[in-house]
């Protein structure tokens, strides 16, 4: 079974144009995919050093909490403070007046 020219002529022009066509599409594609995948991995490298400044600068409001809870115990010493200290006041006001009226 002969094969005609024609046929090593249509098969070697199919060739050419995938070589010389489809082949440099292909590589354009890929590259944009690469350079398209590389900028993400830059994006997702930013958000990464933003997502850990961000847990950084977050980790102290747990030690807020804590000064909070602090504080409104000491508001409440501090209150009850005041209370003996007017207690005090009025008691030495009182014996200050005894002795006063005692001495004159």
């Amino acid at each position: 079974m002969d094969v005609p020219a024609i046929v090593y002529w249509l098969w070697g022009l199919t060739l050419a144009i995938a070589v010389l066509v489809i082949l440099p599409a292909t590589v354009y594609l890929l590259q944009r995919t690469l350079n398209a995948a590389r900028s993400i991995e830059r994006y997702f490298a930013d958000m990464r050093d933003a997502g850990v400044g961000i847990a950084g600068n977050t980790a102290h409001v747990k030690d807020l909490d804590t000064t909070i809870a602090v504080a409104t115990q000491i508001l409440g010493v501090a209150g009850a403070i005041n209370e003996h200290a007017a207690t005090i006041e009025t008691t030495l006001a009182a014996r200050a007046a005894e002795t006063g009226e005692r001495a004159a």
